[in-house]
């Protein structure tokens, strides 16, 4: 959601006059996106922001914006209080206090906000920063901001407010600019996805906009995140088993696997319940190789988690034996439930531990899995080049690296794989197999 959010401003900055700089020695205004998520996140924006005093030092003029969750929607003095040295606070997903604030002296006002808006504003009429038209191949599109839902650890429901989503118009025009641009694959946005469209009027379903997107003319690949296990609807599964453009991966996060502590967190199912969920979405998506594959989430260290607490969750991702697995040590967020109301009583080196223990675990899972795509040949959709090898994902989001002095960019092709791990893969062009040269893909120098 925040290089979502980013593009949006940097696009708006653009429709001002300002190019891109990678020094921020250089800059005129700097833009630092928060994640507090989890406590780590804070601290690292934190000492990030602290980083940038100096240029402010040195350079009065320089503008700096601190910007997102870090911000959040119920205002920013007790971050004006703390960071003098910012010039403005903007909210998620908002670049107008920015463009207010660089066009508040200069007689064009107006117009400039106007021009602002409309590169960045979510209408449907969204240009992408100019280093990244015609030369970005995947994109994340928002269609459903904020959330209600109110898990008793997750802080996003205070720092980006309530569920909101947009309407299937404006993001299916979205999507279409996007791909005008020479975007191939987008990824459909939401603190629950699922629940797209039931704060609409009309009610426009996840599954009715992706059928909508699904008939954009030049889009190749559609994904979307984050799914919740009460949210993810047969008629869905249905939608995604039938539509090839949309990928058959499927992130639903499950958090723990014991009852009592899925409770706590007021996640509203269990752990059978969640079984039973990943049997029906391997049953309706498993009709081939390489089938669906799921993605989950995990919290250790959760308060008044014992040992064998987690033990119910370590079994569980062991028989369910999932794709990826993101894992996290619970950090109270302030404002949360679970902070106001819960003690934080899981010492640190305990949660290292769990944590630690999960990760070996999903590493042999996730080898095991992979190891089943070797010999094989699968789709690939080349992304970049990184340290002189192209950078690809299969449909089931696997990342592949291939070698090869063709102008791969954008481009899907067949890989056999010849060797597999578990967090990627390697693989070889078939000889036949040749990618056009294109201009759109020499890379613009930024100044």
């Amino acid at each position: 959601m925040n290089v979502a959010d980013s593009q949006r401003v940097g696009s708006a900055l653009e429709g001002l006059g300002y190019q891109v700089t990678v020094s921020p020695g250089e800059a005129d205004v700097i833009v630092l996106n928060t994640c507090v998520v989890r406590q780590s996140a804070e601290d690292k924006a934190v000492g990030r922001l602290y980083s940038l005093k100096p240029f402010k030092e040195q350079k009065p003029a320089l503008v700096i914006n601190l910007m997102g969750c870090m911000v959040g929607v119920k205002g920013s003095q007790h971050l004006k209080q703390r960071f003098p040295f910012v010039d403005i606070f903007s909210p998620p997903s908002d670049p107008g206090p920015l463009v207010a604030y660089l066009t508040q002296d200069e007689s064009r006002a107006a117009e400039q906000v106007q021009t602002a808006q409309r590169f960045a504003m979510m209408d449907g009429d969204f240009i992408l920063p100019e280093h990244e038209r015609h030369h970005l191949v995947t994109a994340f599109v928002p269609v459903v901001l904020g959330c209600s839902h109110a898990c008793t650890f997750c802080i996003i429901p205070y720092r980006r407010g309530t569920e909101r989503s947009r309407p299937a118009e404006e993001i299916t025009a979205e999507v279409r600019s996007l791909v005008a641009q020479g975007v191939k694959e987008i990824t459909l946005l939401g603190q629950i996805v699922d629940r797209y469209g039931k704060d609409l009027s009309d009610r426009p379903n996840l599954a009715g906009l992706l059928r909508r997107i699904h008939e954009v003319e030049g889009l190749a690949r559609i994904r979307f995140l984050t799914s919740h296990p009460n949210w993810m609807t047969d008629e869905l599964l249905d939608t995604v088993a039938e539509l090839p453009k949309v990928m058959p991966h499927i992130e639903v996060p499950v958090q723990a696997g014991d009852d009592q502590v899925l409770a706590e967190m007021r996640r509203g199912y269990t752990a059978d319940e969640y079984e039973q969920l990943i049997e029906k979405i391997r049953l309706r998506l498993n009709s081939n190789f390489p089938g669906v594959s799921i993605a989950t989430d995990i919290i250790v260290g959760f308060p008044g988690e014992t040992r064998e607490q987690f033990q119910r969750t370590y079994d569980l991702l062991a028989d369910l034996k999932l794709d990826v697995a993101h894992l996290a040590r619970y950090s109270p967020r302030a404002g949360t439930v679970a902070e106001r109301r819960l003690v934080d009583d899981v010492p640190e080196g305990e949660k290292w531990e769990r944590f630690r223990a999960l990760e070996e675990l999903q590493e042999e899972i996730a080898a095991k899995i992979n190891s089943h795509y070797l010999g094989k040949t699968v789709e690939v959709l080349f992304e970049e080049k990184v340290r002189g090898r192209w950078k690809g994902r299969t449909t089931t989001n696997k990342l592949v690296f291939v070698e090869s002095e063709q102008p791969l960019q954008g481009e899907i092709l067949p890989v056999t794989l010849s060797w597999t791990g578990p967090w990627s893969m390697q693989g070889r062009l078939k000889e036949s197999q040749a990618a056009p040269v294109s201009i759109d893909m020499i890379q613009p120098t930024l100044s």
